[in-house]
Parts: C-alpha cells; structure tokens; sequence
C-alpha cells in the first residue's frame, strides 16, 4: 500500500491562521471531489474558524475519563475504518490522554499516513524538539509538548502560516485569539512583540533551510552546475597563514548585510604542495570562523584554482572571499597566481573579493595554479623549448663558426634547459632534434646524414645521453616532491582526522560528511552485514546522491573487515587515494563502535540503577512492610482469639493499632508506586492555576493535630501546579519534618511570592543536616544518620524533589536559623508564562 502524503502548516506562534487555512484547504479539496473528513480539529471558540468546520464530515470523538474529567481525543480507529483519501489532524504536537493507542499524535498520524491516508495537519515551530532550549531561552517556558524534527522534515509538503507581530497582537486585542479577560495578561507576557518577532525568525529560518536542503537535492539531481543565487553563501579561501582571520571577518562582514548568509571557510590541502600551513593557526581560524557562525571545509585538490571553485559551485556560493597574494614580485613570472585565476575563470555568476591585508607580498600564500608534478605551464614550456629551440639555435649558430665543440655544448645547455623545464619528454625531443642537426648542420661531411669521423658519434651520443640524465633526474625529482608533498596533505588530514575521533568529537555522519567532502563526491555510506548470507544494511549515511544499498552499487568502495565497508557515490577515485579512504573507511568503524559502546554502556547504567532501586525496594519490603503486616495480624488474631475476654479499652487499642498499620502501609506503598512512576518517567502533571491555600491545608491530614504551624498569606498569587502532586509533595515534607522536629515543637510551613515564584518553606527545629548530605537525602532509599528501620523506606524526600520537578519546580534543603533543617519549595507563579493561559491551541498535559 502506498504510504500517504503529509502537509503541515507551520506557525510561528498561536493565532497565526493555522487551522484556518487548514480547513480551507479542505473546503478547496472538497470542491475538487476529494474525499476529506475532520479527524480532529480545536476551534477553541473562534467563531470564524468554527465556521468554517460546516459542510465538512467529521468523524465522532472519543471521549476518556481521567482523574475525573472528561477529554475528547480523536478516535483513530474510526478514522481508519473509515478510510478517506484526507484526514485533517489538528495539534500535531499534542499528547494524547492516557488510555489512547499512542502517546503523541504525531504517533497517530503515523498510522494513519501508513494506511495510505494523506494528512494535513498544523504545528508550531515552539513544539519542534530541537528547538525547545531556544525557545525556552526566549518566552521563559519550557515547552512540554514538542514533535521530533524528522516527523515534520519528512513531511511532503510544509506551508508556513506568518503573520507579522504587530498584526497578531492586534487580533489579540480584538479578542479573536483569548478570552477578553486573558488579553492584558497575553500581550504583556507571551504575546510582547519581541517573543513574537524571536520566533517568527526561527520560524522563518527553519522553513528557509528547509527550501534549501530541496534546492540542493534538486540541483544535485538534475546535475544543476551553475550557481543560482537564491541565498547569500560566501566562500572564504584560506592558506593557513596568518591572513585568514582577516579574511573569516571580512566575509562574516559581508553575509551581515545580506538576510540568510553563510560563512564557508575553506582550506585546500593540495597534492604538489602547501607548504606553509600551520596546524595551530588552522586550528584558531576553525574556531574564529565557527564563533561568527560559519562552517569550516577541509578539501584536497591538485589544482588550487580548480578545487576552490568545484566547491564554491558545489554548496552554490555566490562570492569568494581570497586574500591579495603573498608572493614576492619575481613569483610573478611563473604564473599570475590562483586570485586572477579564480577571478578569471569564476564566470559571472560567482563575484570574487580580493582582501587586503598585513601579510601582502611577505611571502608566498596560495600557491601558483599547476597540475600534478611540473604543471601544465612548464610542460609546455618545456616542448616548446625542446622542439622549436634547437632550430632556433641552429638559426643563430649559422651566423658565426664556433667550432663543433662549442656547438654542442650549446646544443646540450639546450636540452638542459627543457630537461628542467618540462621534464623527461621535452627533453628527449630536444636531444632527438638537436643531435640531428648539429650531425647535418656541423659534421663532416656537411649537410648530409651521415658521419664521417667516429669521435663525432661518440660525441653526440653523450650528449643524448646527459640530455637523458638531467631530464630523469629532474622528473624524478618533481615526482618525489609530487608524492612528499602528498603524503604532508593526507598526514595533515589524518591527524586532524584521528585528533577529533579520539577526543571523541566526531560522530559517524560528521564523519561521513568529512570523507564526501574531502574527496568531492555525491553521498557517502557506511554498510554493514551480520554474515556473508545476510543483506547490506546502512549504519550511516550523508549526501544527495542516489542511494547504495550494496557496496557494488557505489562508484568507490573500501571494505573494512569482512562485513563493513564504507561506499561512496559521485566519481571513481585514484588508486593513491585509497591510502586516505581506507584510513577514513577504519575511524569510521572506529567510531561506528565506540557509539554503540556508548549506547550499551547507558543501557548497562540504567540496569544497574534498575537493580539498585529493585534491591533497595526488595530490602524495604522485607522489614518496613513487614513490620506493620506482623503488627496488624497480631492484632487481628487477638481480637479473634476466644480464649481472651477483651475489655473495651482494649479491643479500642487493639483497633487502633490496626488503623495505624494500615496508614502506615498505605503511606509506604503510596511512595513506592510514586517513586515507580518516577522511575519510569510516566508522571505527567495536570497544570492548572490554584490557590496555594487550598492545597496547604489538605497536605496536613497525616500528622498529629498542633504539630504544624501554616502561614499562607491570601494575597499571594495563583499558582501553577498539578494539585494532586502538590499535595502529595508538601504532605510528604511536613511529615518528614515533624517526624525528625523535637516534640512539641511545631514545624512552620509559610509561604510568600518572590519575583515570579511562589516559596513554601517548611522548617523544623530538629538536629539539621550537614552541608555534605543535603543532596544525598534527596536520592531515593536514604535514611540520615541514625533514623531506626521503622522510620520507612527513605523515599519521601525524593518522591517530593520528583513530583516538585515535574511541575517546573525546584525543591531544596537549607539550615534552619537557630539549628534545624527548612525544605524550600519553589512553584511557578500564575501569569508568568504562556502555559497558563488557555492558547490558542492549548497543551492538554495529563500524568
């Protein structure tokens, strides 16, 4: 069955028009014939949302009971027997009440794109999970409800819903977001214009780069070579010298003032020789070009030219940022240097920016534009030498006589000098050329082929011969600079290389993307199978090329061991590049390991802490629950027993003992199942604003009548908490401290508002606890000094740091003035984020 088709509307906060053009969508698609339904869409009162729900079918709502209420929650069954080609699913982000299939609904509309049935749903760009420190760092809220990025990254389509700042606070104004009693306290809180102005950015931003990431897949497709334009990206060429944070700066200058610009800062580790890179200024200027918000690139190429602009159109740039050169005047005469040759052969579509700086003509950066070993220019230069000189020679010669010997030495000077220039060829040619002129031209008899004293043959065949030699040597020579020059750039690499891995800062797919970069190919792709009769699968993967589900499939592979291999799309590699592939083929393995040592080393740790929580709870059962069992059933069989006439006094004794068991063993397995719920992260609170004094009062049923003293001020502000949770966490501090306080002397519980919290401190006059055990006392089954067996289990403390954490609040112990401990519990206070507010698309946040 073919899978269905995802559209999202995404916004930048509540109110934006999501769900209304969502349901306009609908009504378009409707229109057309499509077979549509409403799974599920919150209106939220909005009369012209509510309206625009008529003439759509909508699937009944299932209704769940919990704690009490009622909530409606999509019923996804129903939706799936009935089968549209649309569904509309509104709240992408929501979680669902427990008692449902799936705990998200992003979780439902998965089932449902698996049955073959499109969805349109709507999300804002605060629920999106890797967003939620930056969100947080801009509204003050923790957002509780968020989506994985790769659920919406996947969607097919993503239309985002914008409205501008000063266009939303005035619908809020108006009422059409809130109720006319929460606008003040909206638009001064979630809804200011800078919180709304921070998250239209990254909502403009996440779309942005969303585009970008189709554009590249596109381009990449189509083999689209040409740069288009459609976002500032600024190359900056670095040599290693100390000119490129001059460079990095100048570029970051320049991607200010365009919207969306990039920093790309790039270092070309070429084969024939860059000498003068410094590992150490590398280093800074990586971290100068990553604190301004770029990228660093570490690419190997031949020709510095060349590379620099195969990658600058790759990531389609649109500017180049090189530094004038360094090299002395008299460089000059080898060639005009890799910033003309960028400039001249950048086209133009691609601007080229030549800095300034300190570093001008003090000495060589980039070097000049040459292939592999003597370069294109010297080869030329050499043939043109070799074979056009020695007539030229032969020209000037037959002006003036020499001698034979003299001419033959010009002849070999010659020959030296195409030997130097282009090699072992040109030279040969030179001496081919010239030894058969100088036998026509210069030795008897003259102007004929043939030789008539036999020193003259000797004498031209050294000279082919040292012509021969020099050339050799000079194309050994440009060949061991070749290979020395080589192997300093994959050394260079491999140490950056293996420096990362094992300081442990690369990961496999930052890892993969450094081999597709380096070696300038479409996708690379690590494989992997269990055994030779098992099937390939991807462990990891980067790039846009076609994907490879067998090493065979890949235009370069590099086995690693007998069932790993790294495959790589986009050309086919030389065999000396293979050195440094499989090099990067055994980190990747490397790394591939260590990040499923990791993996089985946090399941190991939760183990083992399951196993010390099972151990210390077996430990708790066999005493403290015993104790109270072994109490009531003693009690319990003496009042059966017939051989004992009880009094009345005694039979309320007996009873009493008993009832006090039985609380006790209800207290005590209250906090073990708290304490599981905990464990296993299942406590989700119900937030709501109340007051505080309605909560304090119940949490103090549990201890003796007097023990306690409670200062609630009524002016203190509305809380948001989960009350059943509060409750449970301040009765469990007031009995810990009654239980530990002198007798007879009351434990203090006040409250008071502090900025925008709300502090309950419960103080006690007991014997206190040292600075060094504050925080142990908090870990679940910890008893403090010598507080007997019967004292409970030890978890009390830590049930209420969990359930005051739960609620986005804090709970921690300071020392009582005068000696003793006081338990400082800090809560939210009302109006102070946007949660408490009923939003426009509210969070329904159930435990």
């Amino acid at each position: 069955m073919a899978r269905g088709k995802l559209r999202i509307y995404l916004g930048a906060a509540p109110g934006v028009g999501k769900t209304y053009a969502m349901l306009s969508e609908a009504h378009r698609r409707v229109e057309r014939g499509t077979d549509c339904v409403v799974a599920f869409v919150e209106h939220h009162d909005r009369p012209r949302t509510e309206v625009m729900l008529h003439g759509l079918e909508q699937v009944p709502r299932r209704e769940l009971e919990y704690r009490g209420g009622v909530f409606p929650e999509m019923d996804l069954d129903a939706v799936l027997a009935r089968r549209p080609r649309v569904a509309l699913v509104d709240e992408l982000a929501h979680t669902n009440v427990p008692g449902s299939r799936n705990a998200k609904r992003w979780q439902d509309v998965e089932e449902l794109l698996a049955a073959g049935i499109d969805v349109v749903s709507t999300v804002n760009i605060q629920h999106l999970e890797s967003l939620g420190d930056v969100v947080e760092s801009i509204t003050g809220v923790r957002q509780q409800e968020t989506v994985p990025d790769e659920v919406v990254r996947r969607a097919d389509q993503v239309e985002l819903v914008d409205m501008s700042p000063e266009a939303l606070r005035r619908r809020m104004a108006h009422g059409n977001i809130y109720q006319p009693d929460k606008v003040d306290a909206a638009l001064s809180n979630y809804f200011r214009p800078g919180n709304l102005t921070a998250l239209r950015e990254l909502a403009l931003l996440w779309v942005a780069d969303r585009v970008d990431a189709h554009l590249t897949r596109y381009r990449s497709e189509h083999r689209v070579s040409r740069i288009w334009g459609s976002r500032e990206r600024i190359v900056v060429g670095l040599t290693g010298g100390p000119e490129g944070r001059t460079l990095i700066r100048r570029a970051a200058r320049l991607a200010e003032k365009g919207a969306g610009g990039e920093v790309l800062a790039v270092y070309i580790a070429r084969s024939d020789g860059l000498t003068s890179a410094s590992p150490k200024e590398l280093a800074l200027q990586r971290t100068l070009a990553e604190d301004l918000g770029g990228t660093f690139h570490h690419v190997v190429g031949d020709d510095i030219p060349a590379a620099l602009l195969s990658f600058a159109r790759g990531v389609n740039a649109t500017q180049i940022v090189l530094g004038s050169s360094r090299r002395k005047t008299w460089q000059y005469v080898f060639g005009p240097g890799v910033g003309a040759t960028v400039a001249r052969e950048s086209g133009p579509d691609l601007d080229v920016h030549i800095v300034t700086h300190d570093e001008v003509a003090k000495g060589r950066g980039l070097p000049v534009a040459r292939g592999a070993r003597l370069g294109r220019s010297r080869r030329v230069w050499g043939w043109i030498t070799g074979v056009a000189g020695p007539p030229v020679l032969t020209a000037l010669l037959s002006t003036v006589d020499l001698g034979l010997a003299n001419d033959m030495l010009l002849f070999l000077a010659l020959t030296v000098a195409a030997a130097l220039l282009g090699g072992l060829l040109p030279a040969l040619a030179s001496a081919a050329v010239g030894s058969l002129l100088l036998n026509y031209f210069y030795t008897p008899p003259l102007h004929r082929w043939t030789i008539a004293d036999p020193k003259n043959i000797v004498a031209i065949v050294i000279f082919v011969a040292v012509g021969a030699a020099v050339a050799s040597v000079v194309d050994l020579a440009a060949r061991r600079t070749h290979q020395a020059a080589r192997l300093r750039a994959e050394s260079e690499i491999l140490s950056f290389l293996a420096g990362n891995v094992l300081r442990g800062e690369t990961g496999l797919e930052e890892l993969l993307e450094r081999v597709r970069e380096t070696f300038g190919m479409e996708s690379a792709a690590l494989l992997e199978r269990e055994s030779d009769v098992e099937p390939w699968t991807c462990a990891g993967r980067v790039g846009q090329g076609r994907p490879v589900e067998r090493p065979d499939q890949a235009d370069v592979d590099m086995p690693v061991g007998d069932h790993m291999a790294l495959a790589l799309t986009g050309r086919v590699l030389p065999a000396e590049d293979r050195r440094v592939l499989a090099a990067f083929a055994a980190q990747a393995a490397v790394v591939l390991d260590r990040r499923r040592l990791r993996e089985e080393a946090d399941r190991a740790r939760a183990l083992a802490e399951g196993n010390r929580i099972r151990t210390a709870l077996l430990a708790a059962v066999s005493h403290d629950l015993r104790t109270p069992l072994a109490g009531i059933k003693a009690a319990v069989s003496s009042l059966r027993s017939e051989d004992v006439e009880w009094s009345e006094e005694d039979r309320a004794e007996l009873l009493e003992g008993i009832e006090e068991g039985a609380d006790r063993l209800d207290h005590l397995v209250g906090n073990l199942l708290d304490m599981s719920r905990l464990q296993t992260g299942t406590v989700t609170p119900l937030i709501r604003e109340i007051d505080l004094d309605e909560v304090a009062p119940m949490a103090l049923g549990g201890v003796p009548e007097g023990s306690v003293e409670l200062d609630v001020p009524e002016s203190l502000p509305m809380v948001e908490v989960d009350p059943g949770l509060l409750e449970r966490a301040m009765a469990n501090l007031v009995e810990n401290a009654v239980k530990y306080g002198p007798p007879g002397v009351p434990v203090l519980v006040a409250a008071s508002a502090l900025a925008d919290r709300v502090e309950v401190r419960v103080a006690d006059r007991g014997p206190g606890v040292p600075d060094t055990a504050k925080d142990r006392i908090f870990e679940p089954f910890q008893r403090y000094g010598d507080a007997p067996r019967g004292a409970g289990v030890g978890l009390g403390l830590a049930v209420a740091r969990g359930f005051a954490e739960a609620m986005g609040g804090t709970l921690n112990a300071e020392d009582t003035p005068g000696g003793g401990l006081t338990m400082v519990l800090t809560l939210r206070a009302a109006g102070t984020r946007p949660g408490a507010l009923p939003l426009a698309e509210p969070e329904r946040q159930v435990s």
